[in-house]
Parts: C-alpha cells; structure tokens; sequence
C-alpha cells in the first residue's frame, strides 16, 4: 500500500506593532506606492544589514508578499515584513516618511539604537 505524502506549508509568522509600526505619513505614502506598483497583498520589507558608518543599516523594499520565515506586521493598513534576525535589531520602531527638501524620505526612530551616525541612515547597539 503507497503511503501519501503531506506536505505542509509555512507561511510567515504573525506580529505586532510592537516590532515595528507606520507613522501615519508613512502608511499613507507606502500605500499609495503598493497600489502603483500593483501589489495588493504586498509589503514593505524591512531588513537590518552590515555597513554604513556605524555597523548596521536599514535596507526597505517593497515585495509582493512576505517571506515563509518572515514576520508580518500590520500597521496603518500596510503589511511589514521583517526577517527573524532584523526583529531583533527593530523591536520598538517606528517608520517615518517625511517629504522634507532635504531630510525627506523614510526614517527608523528606533529605541535600541545606541548611536547612529550623521547622516541618520546607520546605527550601532
């Protein structure tokens, strides 16, 4: 007698705000730009990687869904993804958008950052 095989999928886990959240600006700007782009049950990845001034940076990309180890953050209407490792760096933050001349764009304020370099784009802990 054949055995059948189960395969069973995992998808991302489930978060909260308390990972990450959305200013309101931010929420508004990403949506729109998920709309433009044309995914509807896309998100705004958010990973923290070596490099810059201070040892780590923010890398953000919008993608088209999340990834099977990722964790998913609802916040202001949008969907955040966030890898394992990153969690640990991001817990607490909150992503502004700004359309400031010269300070303009998205910025992390986070709470576990230790020093952060001039330009505001690197940070150590």
């Amino acid at each position: 007698m054949a055995t059948q095989e189960t395969s069973t999928t995992t998808g991302p886990k489930l978060g909260s705000e308390r990972l990450v959240r959305l200013s309101e600006a931010a929420g508004r700007h990403l949506s729109d730009l998920l709309r433009k782009k044309g995914y509807a049950t896309g998100a705004l990845k958010v990973a923290v990687v070596g490099g810059g001034c201070s040892g780590l940076q923010y890398q953000m990309e919008l993608v088209s869904g999340a990834g099977p180890k990722d964790i998913l953050v609802e916040s202001q209407g949008v969907r955040i993804s966030v890898d394992p490792k990153s969690a640990v760096f991001l817990s607490g933050s909150e992503i502004d958008f700004s359309t400031d001349l010269q300070k303009g764009g998205f910025r992390v304020t986070n709470p576990n950052a230790r020093a952060t370099c001039s330009c505001g784009d690197s940070f150590s802990t």
